[in-house]
C-alpha cells in the first residue's frame, strides 16, 4: 500500500460501507476494498484504529486512517495527497 492508495476496510452487508463506496465512485476516486471478515490482519488493523471495535468503513488515505468518514472527506484528502510532489 502506498500513501496515495485509498483503501476501504469493509464487511459484507454494511450499508455505511456501500454508501461510502458509491460516493467515492461518483467522485471518480479509485479505491481498493478489503473485506475484514476474510482478512484477519485487516480486521486487526481496523480494531487498532477503532478502539478495539471492528467499525467499518475504516479508510486509509493520504497517510491517515479514518473511521466512518464521509466520501467528501476521503475525496478531499485523496485529491490533496495526489497534488503533493
Amino acid at each position: 500500500m502506498t500513501d496515495e492508495e485509498v483503501v476501504v476496510y469493509r464487511r459484507p452487508g454494511c450499508g455505511f460501507c456501500m454508501t461510502l463506496e458509491l460516493g467515492l465512485r461518483r467522485r471518480g476516486i479509485e479505491f481498493r476494498s478489503v473485506d475484514i471478515w476474510k482478512d484477519p490482519e485487516a480486521a486487526a488493523f481496523v480494531r487498532s484504529h477503532a478502539r478495539g471495535n471492528e467499525t467499518v468503513p475504516t479508510v486509509t488515505v493520504a497517510g491517515q486512517t479514518l473511521v466512518n468518514p464521509s466520501a467528501r472527506t476521503v475525496a478531499q484528502l485523496a485529491s490533496a495527497g495526489a497534488a503533493e510532489p
